[in-house]
């Protein structure tokens, strides 16, 4: 049995700069961090005693005699890409719902084949998890998301990450003293709308618009910047929550999609009790709200949002990693 962990990941700047319609004739780039909230899939040879052959269990069972009949879509593309011949069993765990705009999605497809590679004996660099995880969610399934998320998950840790030109699909590590880190950790706080959504519906309408919007997206590739100057400055890191609420303003304007009336007044009932900025995670629509504020302010926001779900978290480094493995049986006669 081989078992994967793999991280979701929180995006602070740029998000929308990473999607191919906009990188393949501009410059993109995201600066996020992977958080120590994970995907675990376990994956194991099947025994040959069932009338199945493969399998998948997530929020749903699934068992099946032939690859192609998996109505899983990036489980039945990941074993399929990996050419996996004999019955397999997968599950799927994970720490965060789904849909819920912190790179689930790409996780479990990360961590899949993380897991498939080391079931085969087979040692993947991150990079080569990433790109197979991009080309299997771009390509194979033509679902529309960025590029951002497979390459945090393979990789781990706080990054500003490129798109398009000589520099594509590049990562530059956010060296920071510790406290610096620990000071940005700590005025950072994550809630749970409760509203759940596919991020490529949602993203559907931006991919679309995304001509049309060029101006707003290159300003976010702006700010991004000016956010990794702050950091590695002495500036108060309540600028860093200042551009994150102007960066909030500019993408719930780039489509109808991103924001609701239920996140804006979660927003807005925030903001009201002493947040600085902030940001709804991934695509939009619902999902994780990302607040910035300052640590004494904080209780008084978890006593306004006291409906919603409150997630601790801290900022982790590993990136998707095999925990357990253990050589297959062999059921040869």
């Amino acid at each position: 049995m081989i078992i994967s962990r793999t991280p979701f990941r929180i995006s602070f700047f740029g998000g929308g700069t990473d999607y191919p319609v906009w990188y393949e004739a501009n410059y993109g780039q995201v600066l996020a961090t992977t958080i120590n909230k994970y995907c675990y899939l376990s994956v194991r040879y099947l025994p040959p005693f069932f009338e199945h052959k493969h399998r998948i269990v997530y929020s749903h069972i699934e068992s099946v005699r032939k690859i192609a009949n998996i109505n899983h879509p990036s489980a039945r593309a990941c074993l399929q890409f990996m050419k996996i011949r004999d019955g397999v069993e997968v599950h799927h765990d994970g720490d965060m719902p789904a849909r819920s705009g912190i790179g689930s999605s790409s996780a479990f497809t990360v961590g899949l084949l993380h897991a498939l590679y080391a079931l085969k004996g087979i040692m993947p660099t991150r990079r080569q998890l990433a790109l197979n995880a991009i080309h299997i969610e771009q390509k194979v399934l033509n679902e529309h998301v960025g590029a951002q998320d497979q390459m945090l998950a393979a990789f781990g840790g706080f990054n500003l990450v490129y798109f398009g030109g000589a520099r594509h699909l590049q990562l530059k590590p956010i060296t920071l003293p510790p406290h610096r880190i620990q000071s940005l950790q700590s005025h950072l706080m994550m809630f749970y709308s409760g509203i759940s959504r596919l991020s490529s519906e949602v993203a559907k309408e931006q991919v679309a618009k995304t001509r049309a919007r060029s101006r707003e997206l290159k300003t976010m590739c702006e700010l991004t910047d000016e956010a990794v100057e702050i950091l590695n400055s002495r500036a108060n890191l309540r600028e860093f929550g200042r551009l994150m609420h102007e960066n909030w303003l500019i993408k719930r304007s780039l489509t109808s999609k991103i924001s609701n009336p239920h996140i804006d007044d979660i927003y807005s009932e925030a903001r009201r009790a002493g947040a600085i900025g902030g940001k709804i995670l991934g695509a939009g629509g619902g999902g994780f709200v990302l607040l910035f504020a300052k640590p004494e302010v904080q209780p008084a926001i978890r006593a306004r949002l006291k409906k919603l779900l409150h997630v601790p978290f801290e900022f982790e480094s590993m990136g998707s990693r095999i925990i357990f493995h253990s050589p297959p049986d062999s059921y040869n006669a």
